[in-house]
């Protein structure tokens, strides 16, 4: 479907603004909508990373624009107020969790918005309600360096959907915010077809955690295609089941990975995804991070587990992406490195059989 475009006014929304947890993607963002003068402040479970911002202020670095800029901040049972817009961008498996600490926060006629990635809107949803949550899609690159500290690698696509794809005057207000951190911001009537897309380039990233490779060596690799071909090609043969239609971005050609999807479009839609990361200074996935950097749990089981129920109740067979999750559940626990063989194991089990049911 073709995104619905706003008008380019910079008028200050009315509403006041909560992002709910300051790291990689809600730090750029708190710092970009504070600098530009609206009413936000910030909500972050890391003690370290709220003293860091309290005292010298939110840092975003990185080839974008390097600045400081002081932010209101507090912890999660510092905060009181009452806001109509909250930016929920804590990793998915924390989503239900942070949900429920923000609720009492929101404005009865107020709005969550998850800027995270995966179906996070159904948990939001069971928490604050359906008419109370929007959709999102971001795929800009940053990372957390230190306690305080952003590196902000590489702009990407910002879309904002209502759920059930009506236009809305809180969607433009929304969207009026979010314009004041990237301009080329936009709205859509298929939030969900773009989140359907992110879960297929994102399990493409997922397999790049596999390795110790950067996210355009993987991509980039004619050996790993095949497998990552299945991988995204069984993401969107369940989307095509739920009768969505999923939306391209930053080189990602949903129709390439469809049924009627060829070989030189497959390729020429990695050659597209491989030019687009090599512009970011992000070279490798939060979930690489995660394993490599931080040594915590992923967010695979949050992102994957919908996928995986949906395709087991309509028969639907995904045995690559359920290779992925069993693989980066050792990952994640240390009882397998990260290396390129597991790209192999991930194309099938080592005595040809099948692994044992992820869910």
């Amino acid at each position: 479907m073709e995104l619905i475009a706003r008008e380019q006014q910079h008028a200050a929304p009315a509403e006041r603004i909560l992002v709910w947890g300051a790291g990689a993607i809600g730090g750029t963002v708190a710092a970009y909508l504070r600098r530009a003068g609206l009413d936000m402040t910030a909500v972050d479970a890391n003690a370290d990373h709220v003293r860091a911002i309290r005292a010298r202020g939110l840092a975003i670095t990185g080839p974008i624009e390097q600045f400081t800029q002081a932010v209101p901040v507090f912890t999660p049972d510092e905060v009181e107020g009452v806001w109509d817009t909250v930016f929920l961008c804590v990793k998915a498996l924390h989503t239900e969790a942070a949900a429920r600490q923000l609720a009492p926060y929101l404005a009865a006629d107020g709005v969550v918005v998850s800027l995270q990635n995966g179906f996070n809107e159904l948990a939001i949803a069971e928490v604050v309600g359906e008419a109370r949550t929007m959709g999102a899609f971001v795929n800009f690159g940053a990372d957390v360096l230190e306690p305080g500290v952003v590196h902000f690698g590489g702009r990407g696509a910002v879309v904002l959907g209502e759920l059930d794809g009506r236009d809305s005057e809180r969607l433009a207000r929304v969207w009026r915010a979010l314009h004041r951190f990237e301009p080329g911001a936009v709205t859509t009537d298929n939030i969900w077809g773009y989140l359907w897309g992110k879960m297929g380039y994102g399990s493409l990233l997922f397999a790049s955690a596999l390795t110790e490779a950067t996210i355009v060596d993987v991509l980039d690799s004619r050996p790993a295609r095949p497998v990552l071909t299945a991988l995204a090609r069984e993401v969107m043969a369940v989307a095509a089941a739920e009768r969505v239609t999923p939306m391209g971005f930053n080189g990602y050609d949903p129709a390439a990975f469809g049924p009627g999807g060829t070989a030189a479009a497959v390729d020429a839609s990695f050659d597209a995804m491989v030019a687009f990361n090599r512009r970011s200074a992000k070279t490798h996935s939060g979930i690489w991070r995660d394993i490599a950097v931080h040594h915590r749990k992923t967010e695979t089981d949050a992102q994957f587990a919908p996928i995986l129920r949906i395709a087991r109740r309509r028969g639907l067979a995904i045995p690559t992406v359920e290779r992925l999750v069993l693989l980066m559940r050792e990952v994640e626990r240390g009882a397998r490195s990260q290396a390129w063989d597991n790209l192999a194991r991930l194309a099938a089990p080592p005595d040809g059989g099948s692994d044992a049911h992820p869910l």
